[in-house]
């Protein structure tokens, strides 16, 4: 067997001496075989041929994983700045010769220019494999008998590299005739032969070079699109891609060094994190040519760049630009936060906090079987964040239910009667939804290594807060819980089960949500806020299990992600078009402020599942945890207010994306989004009250931020109409109607604390005031039980005298108004259409 490359030098963890510094790659997590509750099983997409010789875990959201998915021929984007595929007898490749602007996504479509293989080929398709790979780079080879040709695709190479054995090259245009060759000009039927160490070539994609770095050999070339060597080739050729003349000076200088693997290690000195790749190459690594995306240009150290004048490529990231040397260090703040904000809650806020809490943690639902992994995790996620706020504001009797409804949430999650229960994948290597292993729409394809980051960052978090309050569910639970960790943060090869950092590219400097399904090709990632998360939740657990080694390198994971999102997601309209960093010169695009989908061939302010500007921009942000003031920049958080505006004054979109938008926006404003946060009556499934003001009252400069944040009025009440001066008798009941003058027959009411609103019931049967979605019935006081159609929000009447309300159902962001015979229904559309009413004290 082919040894996989790796820089790992020990056991436990590599230890790579450096100019005198001390790189590491840290050893694996278990070495344990997953046996979690729903057994084992293989997805019915397993690896092809091209994974022939070794055994999984095998990569899955890496780049090329298209060569191995499905029929293995998918295009693939990388090594960027190509695009490239594999056909049965050749490796296919080129670079985007065309970049448009739709106005919502730049796009950058594949293109293939040419392919290179050997005439003597058997165009067997499993006649080509995998030599080897790193965290980075692939090594693939083509052979027949003992015919090779071998490749290095390795991400930032300006070319392409072919090492031949006993074979004879050809090279095949897919991008129209060849047009030219070493000079001659080609016509129909003509061909030309020239001998040497450097071709140039012209197709219909434009010029590339082909260099011979094994001496002088012979070249024919034909006009119908061949170019073919004279006899069997022991060397390598080098092919590149020549955008314009002034670039051949810079490709020819450095066209003898090339690169075959790629070691990724790291080191940590206090709160900085240095991310370091080393290339390993053959000729003199000092002149190694490599080509830079935006956030390896901010990041790197002490770089050697040429003239960006000298060579470039434009990628959906922005231009890539040469440097020169075989290590880079890109270095990295790291954060310092771990379960808390840095800034205890504003005063003005403590009170109304500490009422969200007692009342979420009371009105926790039904602890019941998850139906999925996503929003499962979402939910537990959200509930343990409850324990930590409450913990932070020393309500630590408010603690424990939290434990307790944990606890009873994740035992479905270790039975393997549930419906949601994880199996270990053996033909990839992984920890999956077992009911998902045949079908992608289960789970957003968690059985096809979608989004896994994003599913057990969830997971960890919660059961970080269930340990950090009971360790002996970790005793019991801790083994189960640590596959989670295996599946995305696993930094060593020498894990037999999981491959590295399953969803991290470190090249692209984020991680990639797409896995196998459909044969993979181009990668993408949507929420880049839950790719955060899913590191986040790896760093709890690793505090609060006392692994300072996973711990440190989930914070590198977060640090590089969250700067990816501030390059590659967050746009920002006043920025240079021509700045040397600027990954969208397209000021259309910039003016967007949030792009929603990063892909390889195409990014822009869209998403698979929705189009609103608020769902775009708040699946960016959410969830909302302290890690995140790093992320969220008050210049671009600022924009997304802006930007959003109408959608974020619109009563018919749902307060879910609001409230995540205007907990960015306190990183801005904290005044204005506390007062803009306490209009919200839900928060979604990953958010909360608590969480809402935890987070805008811990702000850098929050300070009385809820000092005017309105509420409802507390107490019995009875409710008359301001109008008639009639109120709500108890005779019509359930149904609420203001048909009495007399207080005597009027009924009362109690009204009683909710989240930025309150509750209503009817003293009388002790039933809850519910407002029907529709708003087309009377309101009534018929419900055992309050939920979101129970909601109302009373605040001051605008323009009305002191003391009359307007109320607002939350079931539907309607007013109440009065029908003709003075029923109270909630069909006003807007404030000044509401009724006003009188709340007398009772």
């Amino acid at each position: 067997m082919v040894l996989l490359r790796n820089s790992l030098l020990a056991a436990s963890y590599g230890l790579i001496a450096f100019r005198g510094a001390v790189a590491l790659v840290f050893g694996p997590i278990g070495m344990d075989r997953p046996a979690p509750a729903g057994g084992s099983i293989a997805n019915d997409q397993p690896p092809s041929t091209f994974f022939q010789g070794f055994s999984p875990p095998f990569p899955t959201n890496d780049w090329w994983v298209g060569f191995a998915a499905g029929t293995g021929n998918a295009v693939v984007g990388g090594p960027f700045p190509y695009q490239s595929s594999l056909s049965p007898t050749a490796i296919q490749f080129g670079i985007s010769a065309s970049r448009d602007f739709d106005g919502t996504s730049i796009h950058q479509p594949s293109q293939t220019d040419w392919a290179v293989g050997f005439v003597e080929h058997n165009g067997d398709v499993r006649n080509h494999k995998a030599l080897s790979w790193d965290s980075q780079s692939v090594t693939v080879q083509y052979f027949t008998g003992s015919s090779t040709m071998t490749s290095y695709l390795v991400p930032g190479s300006p070319y392409l590299t072919f090492s031949f054995s006993g074979a004879t090259p050809r090279l095949t245009s897919v991008n129209g005739a060849i047009a030219s060759f070493a000079g001659s000009a080609l016509g129909n039927g003509a061909s030309v032969t020239a001998t040497g160490t450097k071709f140039q070539v012209v197709n219909g994609a434009g010029t590339y070079i082909i260099y011979s770095l094994s001496g002088a050999l012979s070249l024919t070339a034909t006009n119908a699109g061949t170019i073919n060597a004279g006899a069997k080739f022991n060397g390598v050729l080098r092919v590149v891609k020549v955008n314009a003349p002034g670039h051949q000076a810079l490709l020819d200088q450095y066209s003898a060094n090339y690169p075959t693997a790629v070691a990724t290690d790291y080191d940590f000195s206090g709160n900085v994190g240095t991310l370091r790749f080393t290339w390993t190459v053959t000729g003199n690594a000092a002149n190694l040519l490599m080509l830079t995306w935006p956030h390896h240009r901010i990041k790197l150290q002490n770089p050697n760049f040429p003239a960006t004048t000298s060579l470039s490529y434009l990628t959906t990231k922005g231009y890539m630009y040469p440097a020169i040397g075989n290590v880079w260090n890109l270095r990295y703040d790291l954060s310092t936060i771990t379960w808390n904000a840095p800034r205890t809650p504003d005063a003005s806020c403590t009170a109304n906090l500490i009422a969200g809490l007692e009342y979420e943690i009371a009105n926790l639902p039904a602890v019941t079987m998850p139906g999925d992994f996503y929003f499962f995790g979402g939910h537990v996620a959200m509930v343990s964040r409850l324990a930590l706020i409450a913990e932070h504001v020393g309500r630590n009797d408010l603690v424990q239910p939290v434990i307790d409804y944990l606890k009873g949430m994740f035992s479905y999650m270790f039975n393997s009667a549930s419906t949601a229960v994880p199996a270990y994948e053996t033909g990839w290597g992984g920890i999956i939804n077992r009911a998902g292993y045949n079908n992608v729409w289960v789970d957003y394809g968690n059985g096809y290594y979608n989004d896994h980051h994003f599913h057990y960052g969830y997971f960890l978090a919660a059961g970080a807060v269930i340990v950090k309050h009971d360790s002996e569910w970790l005793s019991t639970f801790g083994p189960s819980m640590k596959w989670y960790l295996r599946d995305i943060v696993n930094p060593s090869r020498n894990d037999p089960y999981f491959p590295v950092t399953r969803c991290r590219d470190w090249f692209a400097g984020h991680s990639w949500a797409s896995g196998i399904a459909n044969g993979a090709g181009p990668r993408d990632q949507e929420s880049v806020g839950e790719a955060v998360n899913g590191y986040y939740g790896a760093l709890l657990w690793a505090d609060v299990t006392g692994n300072t080694d996973i711990k440190n390198y989930a914070r590198l994971l977060i640090a590089s992600e969250q700067h990816a999102a501030q390059v590659y997601w967050h746009l920002y309209p006043t920025a240079s078009a021509t700045s040397r960093d600027q990954p969208y010169p397209e000021q259309g695009l910039r003016n967007l402020v949030t792009i929603g989908n990063v892909m390889d061939f195409q990014s822009g302010a869209w998403l698979f599942w929705g189009a609103q500007k608020v769902e775009i921009a708040a699946i960016q942000i959410l969830p909302v945890t302290p890690i995140n003031e790093y992320m969220y920049d008050a210049a671009w958080a600022q924009a997304v207010h802006d930007y959003t505006l109408p959608e974020l004054n619109d009563p018919t979109i749902g307060d879910e994306w609001k409230s995540v938008i205007y907990l960015a926006y306190s990183q801005a404003n904290p005044a204005a989004a506390a007062q803009l946060s306490s209009s919200l009556t839900s928060w979604g499934t990953g958010n909360s009250f608590s969480n809402q003001l935890y987070f805008l009252s811990t702000r850098a400069g929050a300070s009385n931020v809820c000092a005017s944040a309105p509420s409802n009025p507390v107490g019995t009440f009875y409710i008359q109409s301001a109008t008639s001066n009639a109120y709500v008798a108890s005779s019509t009941l359930p149904d609420l109607v203001a048909s009495t003058t007399s207080q005597s027959s009027a009924a009362k009411f109690k009204f009683t604390f909710a989240p930025n609103a309150g509750t209503i019931s009817a003293l009388s049967t002790n039933k809850f005031v519910t407002a029907d979605i529709s708003g087309t019935y009377t309101i009534s006081a018929a419900r055992d039980v309050a939920s979101t159609w129970e909601i109302f929000v009373i605040r001051p009447k605008q323009g009305a005298s002191s003391g009359v309300y307007s109320i607002l159902a939350g079931s539907n962001k309607e007013y109440l108004t009065l029908g003709s015979n003075g029923a109270l229904i909630n069909n006003g559309a807007t404030e000044s259409s509401s009724a006003g009413f009188r709340l007398v004290a009772a």
